[in-house]
This record gives C-alpha cells, structure tokens and sequence, in this order.
C-alpha cells in the first residue's frame, strides 16, 4: 500500500514535471483569431481581467477590421472543448443509514477517480457588431443540454452604451460563476447565488444559473461605467415553459471602475433580480395520482434579490467580494414553487397558518494571489445567514451556511491551440440543524485533477 508519504512525493514529482512545458499563451478559442496572450484577457484561465471584461461587453471583439469573419483566416474555426479528469474525496459526516435496531448516523466517505462533463464552446462574430455564443454542456453520463444561446447586435446606432442580447445566457454579474476557479462538488458554485431556507421551493431566484430572455447593456468606450437591463422568463433556464406562460423576473446590474494608481483599476457595482414565479398549478389525476399539468402554473408570488459586489488589486493579491439580500413570498417559503419536480401542488391550496416570508443575507468573499500568470493560489470563505425563518418556531440559525476553500492552479499551457491546468483544491460546508437528527451537517470534498481545453 502507498504510504501518505509516498503520495506527497509522486504529486510533488508531477508539479515539478508540469514546470517544465513552456509558458502560457491563450485561450484558444479567440487565441486562434486574434494572437493574444492568455493574460491578456485572463487573470487565471477561465477567470477575466479588465481587459478580457471589456472584449466580451464589446461582444467579442477588438473593434478593429479583424473582428468582421471575411477578414479571418479560412481555416479558423471559433470552438473550445473542455474536459475535467480528477481524483476526489468527498465524505459526510451524518447519513441516516438502517441497522439492525431501525436507523442510524455514520459518516460515509468515497474516494476514486472520476471525471466532469464535456464543455463545447463556441462564439465569436457573424459580421462586425454581430457575435454569438452557443455552448453545449453535458454531465458525466454525455447527456447534453444547451448552457448558453445567445445572439447579440453590438453598437446599435455607433453607441457601446447600446447592446441586445437574445436567448439563453449568463446574467450580467461582476462575479461570474461560469468563470469560477474552483471545482469541488461544494465550491463550484457560488452559495451565495442558489441558497435557500429550509422547506423553501423557489428555484426561480437562481442568480448563478443561465435564463433564459432578453437584455440590454452598455458601457462607456473605456469600459468603467457599465449598465444591464434583462426581461427573463421566470423557469430557471428550463425550455417549453415548464411552470408558467406568464411569469417573468427581472435582472439589473450597474458597476463603476476607478484607477487607483499603482494599484490598478478598482471596480465596485450592485445588482438586483425582482421577479414572480408560480406557486401552483392544475393538475390531471389519470393515474390516481394528481400530477402538475406543465405550462399550468397560476398564483405568481414575489421574490428579490439584491446584492453589492466589488473586485479589488493590490499587487498580485485581489479580493472579489458580494454581499446580498435574498426575500422570498411566504409562499415559497412554504415548499411551493416548483411543482414539476416536487412539491406541494394543486389549485385551490390555502397557505398554511402561520407561514412567513424568509429573508436571509449572504457574504462572500474570494481571495487570489496570482503568483505569475501560470500560477494562481485561491482562498474562498462564504456564509449564509438567516434573518427570519418561514416558521416562527424554526431556530433562527436553521439552515445557516458556512463555507470554507482553498487550492491553486498551475497552467503549464495555454498555447492558440490547448489548454492545461493541474488544479489541487479541499472544500469543507457545514449547515446548520440540517442533519437527520436536527444536529449540524458538516461535509468536505478534496479534488486533484487536469483541467483542460483544446
């Protein structure tokens, strides 16, 4: 059996063995068509700087006569494939197990070799001021869905201040969970955009998830000032309106960079998603069972949420921060919302005595050194906090988070043509009185794997 030692070797072995390739370059997709450097528009693959901000808010391009595709190389081809192998370790500390004398608690822990879906990017310009992005994404089991379909009119009417996006994409966040460094199974993506209270059934508010609508958004020539406006349907994304034909949310972002001198360009902003979703709907009872009729959802209720966000430089070391308020109906807060798959359901329901609005806060806070531009060191530390529980007779703390990352990533390679991150990283949650036996639910996810694209 491998000694502990012997492990820390073989790993330290291969870190010295990856030092060797030769430096990073680009992202390959727009490396092909433009010759830049990966640090041109990456801080850390896949995460942007300013200046990869400002090429994709010009959607895509440099704003030169190269952007159009007649001026392109003929045999250049806008497409990034990206595919994750890794060990990992994920264990929980209380899972409700049978025994002999009914059911029990045990810890369970697993361990192997694994590996992520399969990424298929592609994006860039049909003619000047004309870009696109189309992103197939499939889980592990290369069952796939569309992530990202989007077109877009860049400078309507000669103005940066003016550009529709139309289809299914990322809301507008300073903080981009599409671009997240960290892999884990809890820290690859942001608590702070998809928590929810206990027995809360609102999927609707889902900031880190793509939807699907309509948005417009504009920005100063040197990018600093920057706005977005977007109509978006309120289905968390899902295709064939699989709740309701007639609820929609709306999602608002404004952000203002400053130079700070030699520490660099600042940037501070605030966002808020408002919308209504369904809480119930008709049912059909043809097996005996009353089932949501798609499409059917009636009874739209409100949620909100409202968030401050800012990136700040020193040197190699940034921190990106958010903090955000999050208000649920009391109907949500009740477990109705997204009856499709799960949940109370049927017209004519009554909300239960006693039901409340829940309302909680979230903070988050990312810290990077960026050694060089082949090496990254990342440190994440999110909380959730509840302010009022659905239930009065709730404990105050129920279902609060605390979330806790570190790791780094080395990039070998990032040439026009690949890709290639070694990337180390060990994420521990805790949630509280969410155990089967009302105790703290504590879980953690050691990851090492090869991250790359080509």
């Amino acid at each position: 059996m491998t000694s502990p030692r012997s492990l820390v070797g073989w790993l330290l072995l291969v870190f010295l063995l990856l030092g060797s390739f030769p430096r990073a370059n680009a992202l390959p997709a727009f490396a092909r068509k433009y010759g830049l450097r990966c640090s041109a528009c990456h801080e850390a693959w896949p995460m942007l700087n300013y200046f990869g901000q400002k090429f994709k808010d010009n959607g895509y391009q440099l704003m030169n006569d190269r952007d159009a595709p007649i001026w392109q190389n003929p045999t250049y081809w806008p497409v990034t494939f990206r595919i994750t192998p890794f060990w990992h370790r994920e264990s929980s500390d209380k899972v409700s197990v049978d025994t002999p004398s009914g059911t029990g608690l045990r810890q369970i822990t697993s361990s192997g070799f694994d590996l992520t879906g399969l990424d298929f990017h592609t994006g860039g310009t049909l003619e000047k001021n004309l870009s696109f992005y189309v992103l197939p994404s499939s889980d592990a089991f290369a069952s796939f869905h569309f992530e990202t379909v989007m077109g877009r009119l860049d400078n309507l009417f000669g103005s940066s201040w003016l550009n529709l996006k139309f289809g299914k994409f990322e809301l507008d966040n300073l903080v981009s969970e599409k671009r997240i460094l960290t892999l884990t199974s809890i820290s690859g993506v942001y608590q702070t955009y998809h928590f929810l209270p206990q027995g809360d059934n609102n999927i609707f508010g889902q900031i880190g998830d793509n939807q699907l609508g309509v948005e417009v958004m504009g920005h100063s020539a040197d990018d600093r000032t920057r706005y977005s406006a977007a109509l978006l349907s309120s289905t968390d994304g899902n295709v064939n309106l699989p709740y309701s034909a007639n609820a929609y949310s709306g999602f608002f972002a404004a952000s203002q960079a400053f130079d700070a001198g030699k520490l660099g360009v600042q940037r501070i902003g605030a966002y808020a998603m408002i919308g209504q979703a369904s809480t119930i709907y008709f049912t059909q009872s043809g097996s005996g069972v009353p089932v949501p009729i798609p499409g059917s959802g009636i009874g739209n209720k409100s949620f909100s949420r409202e968030g401050f966000v800012g990136q700040f430089y020193f040197g190699k070391l940034d921190f990106q921060v958010v903090t955000q308020h999050g208000e649920d109906n009391a109907w949500f807060g009740a477990g109705y919302g997204d009856a499709p798959d799960g949940g109370p359901n049927g017209a004519g329901v009554t909300l239960p005595v006693g039901s409340r609005a829940p309302k909680w806060n979230g903070y988050m806070v990312e810290t990077h050194y960026v050694y060089s531009p082949q090496l990254i060191f990342i440190q994440r530390s999110e909380w959730e906090r509840m302010s009022q529980q659905a239930l009065a007779t709730d404990a105050s703390d129920l279902g609060n988070i605390d979330m806790y990352t570190i790791g780094y990533r080395y990039m070998p390679i990032m040439t026009s043509r690949a890709g290639f991150a070694w990337h180390n990283e060990y994420s521990w949650i805790r949630q509280r009185g969410t155990a089967p036996d009302g105790s703290d639910l504590t879980s953690s996810s050691l990851l090492l794997g090869f991250d790359f694209d080509f």
